[in-house]
């Protein structure tokens, strides 16, 4: 080998060794960053982790405030519940724990896996609820299989209870377990996953006083999930509770008056917009809502024709019938139409262009005055008034008493119900406005609608003579500790403007509907106490040669509105009885039941003492409308 050839070899060799001193070099200083990194970057990372490993973060639910009636008296209350959570991240055979948990619980996997595959969206170290509101036994059969169950969390949630059943349930709402979308809305900032909270109601409208805060404790557990210790905890902070201006006895007997009847009662302080019940009925129970509602349950809450679901007293839209004359009345009154003694002559119908519109009373009430036509509810006589003021009359004045507007009571999705003017009527069909449509509005038919809480209020500003207070339904705030944290005062709205001497006509009308012979609302009197009232029927379908036809669902709403006492109103009162026929004798009972609960819990009227030997309804009172005794024949007989 020449002299060049071994230079030549010797520089190769020299270049091998230099570039494999380079990549061992490279892989040295990678392995060193990569230690620098784990151990330095990442050490809180891996703590963190171990730390997991053994430590458990379970949240403690905090308890909902309670729900008050006006008195003090509980509405609403908290029970224990158990759920079943697990940790993601100690799980390591998904299917099996699923399949174990659902043979253990008797539950669907699937709607386990569903549960579990929406859970897996947040952290792995942050349990999963699968299972809510199970029973004690199933509890103890899942302590007893925990060490087969890896990352078994089985965790205790204060959930309400009704001690009063399904009473104001439209009222309260339900609860129900938080959806993914409310998980991450910042209303609901603060917030565990499987946290319940308001849906409807006051639950929902007054949620972030009633829920509280959370609390958590940490633990230490073994390898097999099992308790060591508490390592550190924090209290959960009771929620605010609520006191509503609801009367309990109230709001019951006036429930019981419906029976099985569908509709809707409001009453309401005149001076003051509290709101002493609340009524839509049928109701429902909120604790099915806030655990597992089966099909079966909601298909009968689908099919139930009373539409139980609706909370009609808030959200129910209906034609107010003869209820509505008084705002027809006062707009006359007003404008100078009338006086006390103007006199109309009704012969059983009145004729208007080609067309007859009818009065209930297809005889005729013959020379009819303003109190003539409220006592017997003469049909005529506001059509004529109706003829004279035009639509967009009337409307102005029944806006002045807060109808055709909601009436902000705090409540989700009030309506609003409907008012009709001739700008209404082109700007919804392109078509003007006839005249002839104005008469079935002068008495509460045609387009007009008006719901169960508008009808009270309208009631109320008639009682008070012109002040529109916002109804509401707390009192008050209570914090854990029994102190009162906000209270709220009657609040004005606007009033009305109108002449006292209007007032005082109608007023002296809607007495003679009460307590006068002939008049359409002797179901309401009361004998101890002088009540003024106006019953009202409105047709659901038109009529077929006179008469209604067809089952439950096509006969009249029955409609009353009363307030008492007559000389210094205290209380307004609404019902409307869907498909009652007639409000007479439907509606006007119910009314009275109500304002009589109401002035014997004031002591003006002495409670029945039971005897021995009374049963239970015997022992609550009469039936709706027995103290009345025995409608006269026009009574029975009367549209209204």
């Amino acid at each position: 080998m020449t002299e060049q050839a071994v230079v030549r070899d010797s520089r190769d060799s020299s270049q091998r060794i230099r570039g494999l001193m380079i990549a061992v070099t490279a892989i040295v200083f990678i392995l060193l960053m990569r230690l620098w990194y784990l151990q330095i970057v990442k050490t809180e990372d891996f703590r963190n982790m171990s730390e997991s490993n053994r430590l458990r973060l379970v949240p403690v639910a905090s308890s909902r405030g309670t729900i008050l009636d006006r008195n003090g008296v509980v509405l609403v209350d908290n029970s224990p519940s158990y759920s079943v959570a697990v940790i993601p991240q100690e799980v390591a055979d998904k299917d099996a724990l699923i399949s174990g948990l659902a043979r253990l619980l008797q539950a669907d996997p699937a709607e386990l896996a569903d549960k579990w595959e929406k859970g897996r969206k947040r952290s792995k170290y942050q349990p999963i609820i699968l299972a809510s509101g199970i029973t004690r036994d199933q509890l103890e059969i899942l302590e007893e299989n925990r060490l087969s169950l890896p990352g078994l969390d089985l965790q205790m949630h204060p959930i309400r209870e009704y001690p009063h059943g399904l009473l104001a349930s439209h009222l309260f709402g339900h609860l129900g377990e938080m959806t993914e979308q409310e998980i991450g809305n910042v209303r609901y900032k603060g917030y565990n996953p499987g946290d319940y909270v308001g849906k409807s109601g006051i639950e929902r409208n007054w949620e972030k006083d009633l829920h509280g805060v959370d609390g958590g404790r940490q633990i230490e557990v073994d390898a097999m999930g099992r308790f060591l210790r508490t390592v550190s905890e924090s209290s959960p902070t009771t929620g605010n509770s609520l006191m509503l201006t609801i009367d309990l006895e109230i709001q019951k007997q006036a429930e019981a008056a419906f029976g099985k009847q569908a509709g809707a009662a409001v009453a309401l302080d005149v001076n003051s917009g509290e709101v002493l019940a609340f009524v839509s009925n049928p109701g429902f129970d909120p604790a099915l809502f806030a655990g597992k509602l089966t099909s079966r349950q909601w298909n009968e809450y689908l099919e139930d024709i009373r539409h139980p679901l609706e909370n009609k007293a808030l959200k129910g839209q209906y034609p107010p019938g003869s209820t509505f004359k008084i705002v027809t009345a006062l707009a006359a009154l007003e404008e100078g139409l009338i006086t006390e003694n103007t006199t109309f002559n009704c012969s059983g119908s009145y004729k208007y262009g080609n067309r007859s519109f009818g009065c209930w009373n297809k005889r005729g009430h013959g020379a009819v005055n303003l109190k003539k036509a409220f006592r017997e509810s003469c049909d005529v006589y506001f059509y004529k008034l109706g003829e004279q003021l035009g639509v967009d009359r009337i409307a102005a004045y029944a806006r002045r008493l807060g109808i055709g507007a909601p009436l902000g009571i705090g409540l989700e999705n009030e309506k609003p119900g409907l008012m009709p003017t001739s700008a209404w009527k082109e700007k919804r069909f392109g078509k003007k406005w006839v005249k002839g449509e104005t008469l079935p509005v002068a008495i509460g038919q045609g387009y007009v609608l008006m719901t169960p809480i508008q009808l009270a209020e309208m009631t109320a500003v008639v009682a008070n003579e012109g002040t529109i207070y916002r109804p509401h339904l707390v009192k008050r705030v209570i914090s854990p500790e029994g102190k009162t944290l906000r209270e709220f005062a009657p609040e004005i709205v606007s009033r009305a403007g109108l002449h006292s001497e209007s007032y005082r006509l109608v007023k002296k009308g809607l007495f003679a509907v009460v307590n006068e012979p002939g008049g359409t609302g002797g179901m309401a009197r009361l004998y101890e106490v002088k009540v003024a009232g106006k019953t009202g029927t409105s047709q659901v379908v038109k009529l077929r040669n006179g008469k209604n036809v067809g089952g439950y669902q096509y006969r009249d709403h029955a409609l009353f509105v009363a307030f008492a006492p007559y000389e210094k109103p205290e209380i307004a009162v609404a019902v409307v009885v869907e498909h009652g026929a007639h409000g007479g004798s439907a509606a006007a009972p119910i009314a009275g039941r109500i304002l009589k609960t109401y002035f014997q819990g004031k002591g003006v009227i002495k409670k029945p003492v039971p005897r021995k030997a009374d049963t239970p309804a015997e022992a609550g009172g009469e039936e709706p409308g027995a103290e009345t005794g025995t409608p006269n024949v026009e009574e029975q007989q009367a549209n209204d």
